[in-house]
C-alpha cells in the first residue's frame, strides 16, 4: 500500500476538531513555543508523551529513543536538552519510562535485535549494576520491571550529570529533574522519588529513589 490517505483524513478531522473547540489554536500555537516540560522518553508507540499526562501541542517539549537512555555522548538527546533548558526556559525534565519496555526486557534476557544491541548495553550497565536487585525477583516481567525502574533512575542521575543541567543550576536557574514510569495496563504514571532542583540534591535523591523499590 503506496498511500496513506486514511492519516491525511485523520489529520483533517483532528485539525478540525480542535478548531471547533478553539477556534484561534493554531495561529497562537504557530507564533510561539513556550512548554515548561521536556520528556525524555522510550520510542514506543504505546506511550503517546503529551495525551498520557494532558498536554496539547506546544505545550511539552519532547524527546524519545529506545528504553529512555540519556547517553553523555549521545549529541542528539543533549542538543535537545540544551535548547529546552538554554532556549526555552523550560522548568522541568521529566525522564519517563514504562513498564514492559521492549528494550530492557531484550537486556535482561540477552537477546540479539541487531544494531540496537550497541544502544542497549546501556541497559546491560543498569543491569549489572543493579544485579542483586533484580536477580532475585523470581517472575520473569517483574524483573523486566524493576530494570526499568531503575532505568530510569540511572537516566535521571545522568540528566543530573549533564553540563547542560550542571550549568543551569549554577546560575540560578529554576530547574527540576523527574523520574517518573508510565503502565500500559493501567494507563498511569508512577513517580519514582527521584525529583531533583539543584546539585546537592542528587545523591540523596538517587538514594531515596532506590530505597523506596
Amino acid at each position: 500500500m503506496r498511500s496513506l490517505s486514511h492519516l491525511f483524513e485523520n489529520n483533517r478531522a483532528w485539525s478540525e476538531r480542535i478548531r471547533r473547540i478553539d477556534p484561534d489554536f493554531f495561529d497562537r500555537l504557530s507564533r510561539q513555543q513556550r512548554p515548561k516540560y521536556l520528556w525524555i522518553g522510550c520510542a514506543d508507540s504505546r506511550v503517546p508523551a503529551n495525551e498520557i499526562v494532558g498536554l496539547l501541542p506546544g505545550e511539552l517539549f519532547v524527546h524519545r529513543n529506545i528504553a529512555n537512555v540519556i547517553a553523555h555522548g549521545d549529541l542528539n538527546c543533549l542538543s535537545v536538552m540544551q535548547f529546552a533548558v538554554d532556549v526555552l526556559q523550560i522548568e522541568h525534565v521529566i525522564v519517563c519510562g514504562h513498564y514492559g519496555c521492549s528494550g530492557v526486557s531484550a537486556a535482561l534476557q540477552d537477546q540479539r535485535v541487531g544494531l540496537a544491541d550497541n544502544w542497549l548495553n546501556h541497559l546491560h550497565d543498569v543491569q549489572s549494576k543493579h544485579e542483586a536487585r533484580v536477580a532475585t525477583i523470581p517472575d520473569i516481567s517483574q524483573r523486566i520491571d524493576r530494570l526499568c525502574e531503575l532505568n530510569v533512575i540511572e537516566q535521571v542521575r545522568n540528566v543530573c550529570r549533564t553540563t547542560v543541567v550542571r550549568d543551569a543550576w549554577d546560575r540560578g536557574q529554576e530547574l527540576a529533574v523527574h523520574g517518573w514510569v508510565y503502565g500500559l495496563k493501567d494507563g498511569l504514571v508512577r513517580d519514582l522519588s527521584t525529583t531533583v532542583t539543584n546539585s546537592k540534591e542528587v545523591s540523596v535523591a538517587y538514594g531515596v529513589a532506590l530505597a523506596a523499590l
